[in-house]
């Protein structure tokens, strides 16, 4: 692959373009047209680096046929861009080349206008509401039709290889979308060539300084590197043939790991790229499974093994069908990582789904579970912007496989915990979960779990999720529904308390407020009373002529009684008829800024309660009074900070009292423990900043601080 990357980059001419895709794919009338057509319909456009437009359609396609695409996906990646930037529509794709293209090209069209009917109200901007459909458009259509997410990919790919001529901007936002949502759909399918090539591509962009440090490293030590893993391989030749292997059985290929990936593992382990063990690699590639376990006793035979770095994915493979085994060991004064795997093993791994399209046979197809999941989920999920987060969490490219009692394999992402697992097994199992044993001890249902756990999930009689776990657990089909069963909850709490702060404006019972609402056909929305303000003012307003004709104390009732008046506080805005003289957080929820919550009425004081809090339920169903209440702003902008610190006494509680000094909020904190002896600990955090100037409050941490990374949490879009 990265050798036809050379070449597509150099290609700037259309006949050059056309002439390269025919090394790979067979003429055929259908194409022929096709690319008659391309050309027509994007005559007199080009591209920004000033190049025709339609090499990029054309040179896509070459990609297309590398991965073995068929007549129909050529087509497709030819055409994909048609219906968006040419007077062509999707009716005219589907007469002129058949219903598979047109379903094909359709998947691949980016919405572009957004029509209310499309979506909720929301606060985000356009263009990341736009993209998010056009992100559920095509997933949705790749559940039909996987082909659509292989020819995505390559028009991602291309797109990359041509960023230089955006601006900035534009080069840093479009490679963070490839980094979070293209580069993990192509681990998904199993395709490693066009994963790692996304993942460079897109972190050369997003963070270059990263990226140069660690090209300056690896230049200039190139040399080296190659002389270390040139030894270790003759060393690997030599031990294989005197066991019996020729040299036709067998192909060793040598590596040096790809920049973003040594990047993650700097990140992750919180160390420099010298302290980084597996920097170099090889692969060994041999006709048999037995074969590949024969090279691994081999090699343990000769070399020291890290026993926790060793993995099987052979005998338990991955979801996306890669089967390889790992192991890193000790060699000299290097540290070299092994992958074994037969050459059918090799083909899935590089070409994953595509592999059976390209070769038509061996290896194992990944499984697609994780796209009817969000099919699924695309039904529950009334915000866009929430399903393209949950996605992202589906497509999380770091896997464990953990068993049920019976033997069943599940691969859940890294940090998936008990409740993860039960979700996996079924819906139901996860709503009903009630008590859990991992390796036949009784745990937590948030435990985390690892690698070859084996999981029993017991349920009840009654659901028992609770909203807060939503934070915890790490699957998009637990999220999703736990999001799902809690928006639902809220949505029963926003009707009762609404019924409730009326009754508290008219001081009037549950009944009588029910009688008028039903007389001015306002039961249907009456929940928004409880989230909007400016409504709750306009019903009161409504139902005021009904409660002057039934009182009888009508004469004496001040005309502004049932005014609503904003009282603003130094967190809260209250609105209601009542003057309020102190807001108070009550004990025991504690509410944070941004969260959903509900206010009780006691004499002239008023109790904040998260939304969900049971107390507050409590109180409901007491009849106390209640208020409307809201924070005074939107949650300030998040970040995520690692920072290493020097393990000894004080250094933590010396670190928090620091960003308390710089009004710096902090939201979580978690420990990082070293995997390898000698590494530093880290501290991976969720911070609220007083402002945006993340660059300022970098340098100033840096000063006294080896911090890892300082990221935003926010979506890559905004």
């Amino acid at each position: 692959m990265e050798d036809l990357v050379k070449v597509v980059k150099a290609c700037k001419e259309t006949d050059e373009a056309v002439e390269l895709l025919f090394k790979y794919v067979r003429k055929t009338p259908a194409i022929e047209r096709a690319i008659a057509f391309t050309i027509e319909k994007h005559q007199g456009q080009f591209r920004r680096s000033g190049e025709p437009y339609v090499i990029h359609p054309l040179l896509v396609c070459v990609f297309v046929a590398y991965l073995g695409g068929d007549e129909s996906m050529v087509i497709a990646g030819l055409l994909h861009d048609v219906v968006e930037d040419t007077a062509c529509s999707s009716e005219d794709v589907k007469e002129m080349f058949g219903e598979e293209v047109g379903h094909l090209v359709d998947g691949l069209t980016k919405i572009v206008e957004i029509r209310d009917n499309e979506l909720l109200p929301s606060t985000s901007n356009e263009k990341l509401v736009a993209s998010a459909l056009t992100f559920r458009k095509m997933l949705i259509a790749s559940i039909k039709d996987v082909r659509v997410l292989v020819v995505k990919l390559c028009d991602r790919l291309h797109n990359m290889l041509t960023l230089e001529a955006l601006d900035s901007s534009k080069q840093k936002r479009i490679s963070e979308e490839t980094l979070v949502v293209y580069a993990p759909i192509a681990h998904r399918l199993g395709i490693s060539s066009i994963k790692n090539l996304l993942d460079d591509l897109s972190f050369y962009y997003v963070m270059p300084n990263e990226y140069q440090k660690i090209d300056i490293y690896i230049k200039e030590h190139g040399q080296q590197l190659q002389l270390r893993l040139n030894h270790f391989i003759a060393k690997i030749q030599q031990y294989m043939l005197k066991e019996g292997f020729i040299e036709t059985d067998f192909t060793i290929q040598k590596r040096i790991k790809h920049y973003y990936s040594i990047y993650l593992k700097m990140q992750r382990k919180g160390v420099t790229i010298e302290e980084v063990l597996d920097l170099l690699a090889i692969r060994i590639i041999v006709r048999t499974p037995i074969d590949c376990y024969r090279v691994l006793g081999i090699i343990h035979q000769h070399f020291k093994p890290l026993i926790s770095r060793f993995k099987d994915y052979v005998a338990i493979p991955k979801e996306n069908g890669y089967q390889t085994i790992h192991t890193t060991v000790f060699d000299d004064k290097s540290i070299v990582e092994a992958q074994i795997r037969t050459y059918d093993m090799n083909k899935t791994a590089e070409y994953g789904v595509a592999a059976h399209w390209k070769y038509k046979s061996g290896g194992l197809n990944p499984k697609l579970n994780w796209l009817n999941d969000l099919s699924t989920q695309n039904d529950e999920i009334e915000s866009i912007e929430d399903f393209y987060e949950i996605a992202k969490d589906n497509l999380y490219s770091e896997d464990i496989a953990v068993f049920s009692p019976k033997g069943d394999i599940f691969t859940l992402p890294r940090g998936a915990t008990v409740l993860d697992f039960a979700y996996e097994v079924h819906t139901e199992v996860g709503t009903y979960a009630d008590q859990a044993y991992v390796n036949k001890q009784k745990v937590p249902l948030l435990t985390e779990l690892k690698n070859g756990d084996i999981v029993k999930i017991e349920t009840s009689k009654e659901p028992k999720f609770r909203c807060s776990w939503i934070n915890s657990v790490k699957t998009g089909k637990a999220k999703s529904t736990i999001q799902f069963n809690c928006r639902q909850k809220i949505k029963e709490i926003n009707h009762k308390a609404a019924i409730k702060m009326l009754e508290h404006v008219f001081g009037v019972n549950e009944a009588k407020i029910t009688t008028w609402l039903e007389k001015e056909n306002l039961t249907k929305k009456i929940f928004k009373i409880a989230t909007d303000s400016i409504y709750l003012q306009d019903v009161v307003n409504t139902l005021k002529p009904i409660v002057w004709q039934e009182s009888l104390l009508y004469p004496l009732l001040k005309k502004d009684r049932y005014h609503i008046k904003k009282q603003k506080f130094e967190n809260i805005v209250i609105y209601s008829n009542h003057t309020i003289a102190n807001v108070y957080f009550d004990y025991c929820c504690h509410p944070k800024r941004g969260d959903d919550i509900v206010g009780f009425r006691k004499g002239n004081d008023v109790f904040v309660h998260h939304k969900l809090c049971e107390r507050a339920a409590t109180l409901m169903d007491e009849n106390e009074p209640m208020i409307f209440v809201k924070w005074t702003r939107e949650a300030p902008e998040r970040f995520k900070l690692i920072v290493s610190l020097e393990n000894k006494k004080g250094s933590l509680a010396s670190f928090l009292a620091y960003l308390a000094k710089m009004e710096i909020n902090l939201v979580t904190i978690e420990l990082g423990k070293a995997e390898d002896e000698g590494h530093t600990d880290y501290f991976e955090m969720i911070l609220e900043l007083p402002d945006k100037n993340m660059n300022a409050i970098r340098d100033n941490l840096k000063e006294r601080y080896r911090v890892i990374q300082l990221v935003s949490v926010n979506d890559a879009y905004k």
